[in-house]
């Protein structure tokens, strides 16, 4: 991974924060979910968006910790390196900002997410409400 993050050669300018908003939503009769990502300057305006299909999940929390690990992925390749990620799930938020190791199901995508957000020159992570993240949330439909 180190290697991964040392070979990308964009950079967004010094000291630019962004902000990136993603979601999921499970489609039950399809059996499968949906991902949709949003990055954002500090002046508000859309730099860039991913819409994807994910694959089947469990449950909901499965689906939006599969979808921050996308969004770190997504927001990785072009270099976006100080960003503020927020997520409307407070499990899923709350499990990546513990600190403690996760032995749930689910903790191998939480250590993926950690080992993303390593290469990132600055990362924050936020729970917000569902009617902030509203764009992600559509995209992810």
């Amino acid at each position: 991974m180190e290697d991964f993050c040392k070979s990308l050669t964009w950079q967004p300018p010094e000291g630019q924060v962004y902000k990136l908003n993603f979601d999921a939503t499970l489609y039950a009769d399809l059996s499968t979910s949906g991902v949709g990502v949003i990055i954002r300057n500090d002046r508000g305006q859309v730099m860039v968006v991913l819409l994807s299909k994910g694959g089947v999940v469990l449950d909901s929390e499965e689906a939006e910790s599969l979808a921050c690990r996308k969004a770190l992925e997504f927001a990785i390749d072009p270099s976006f390196s100080d960003l503020i990620v927020e997520g409307d799930n407070t499990n899923v938020m709350n499990s990546i900002t513990s600190g403690r190791s996760d032995l749930t199901r689910l903790g191998n995508i939480y250590d993926d997410i950690h080992c993303l957000a390593g290469c990132l020159r600055h990362v924050e992570f936020n729970s917000i409400s569902c009617s902030v993240n509203g764009v992600a949330y559509s995209l992810a439909r």
